[in-house]
């Protein structure tokens, strides 16, 4: 059974949400404040993460970015739609999705789906593809390892996807709208700086200067490619 904590602090969304959810065989924990919902994230290990941007004591900005530094548990986050630049800030710190409110179930559901869907199975590599070695780095698709120069790298899933997606195909030039579409699974039309964003705190864990990568190479006037000299 899917474990689901819901960062909430809205107790008719929380009741709406324990009702669906648990009817659709999810285990649901609850956290109606930031800093516990961070708690509660860190100490325990759940398949995704609801979180709302406007929370008491921790706000759900703060509550990512802490997170991304030690977890990449997929996060949801739930927000208003007056919030545009709080929802870009998100993507661009590690949520995997975001939903406005009010939202339909269905959509909610379609959304929890689709996340954790693509952080069960990478769909960017071939089956038979599970392991894929460069110089100094080795990414073990099944086990979503990454290991540089015999050191374990922590990746988000998005960092983790993107990383899949380019080294399966050295040398394949990806504009940045086109890995939307793939890694987020549908179109973020006009949110294209998400990827750049993406892009740089990944080379920031695999380049060992960030400035003459040897791995993701930008790609002038197209988007990024993995480098095919080192394949």
């Amino acid at each position: 059974m899917k474990r689901i904590l819901i960062i909430e602090d809205d107790l008719e969304i929380i009741k709406l949400l324990e009702i669906h959810l648990t009817d659709f065989i999810y285990n649901i924990s609850i956290a109606t404040d930031g800093e516990i919902g961070l708690e509660k994230a860190l100490k325990d290990d759940y398949d995704l993460i609801l979180l709302d941007l406007t929370l008491p004591s921790m706000d759900g900005i703060e509550v990512c970015k802490q997170l991304r530094t030690k977890k990449d548990t997929p996060v949801i986050m739930l927000t208003a739609k007056s919030e545009e630049i709080d929802r870009v800030l998100g993507l661009e710190i590690g949520a995997d999705d975001y939903i406005t409110k009010p939202f339909s179930i269905r959509e909610l559901l379609a959304r929890i789906k689709a996340v954790l869907r693509r952080t069960n199975s990478t769909n960017v590599v071939e089956e038979h593809n599970t392991s894929l070695s460069f110089e100094g780095l080795s990414i073990n698709v099944d086990k979503r390892k990454v290991v540089l120069n015999n050191e374990k790298i922590e990746l988000s899933p998005k960092e983790f996807e993107l990383l899949v997606l380019m080294a399966s195909n050295p040398g394949r030039n990806y504009s940045r709208t086109e890995l939307l579409n793939i890694i987020w699974g549908y179109n973020f039309e006009g949110y294209e700086h998400t990827v750049n964003s993406h892009i740089n705190r990944l080379r920031a864990k695999i380049e060992k200067d960030m400035t003459t990568p040897n791995y993701i190479l930008t790609s002038w006037g197209v988007g990024y490619k993995f480098n095919e000299d080192i394949a």
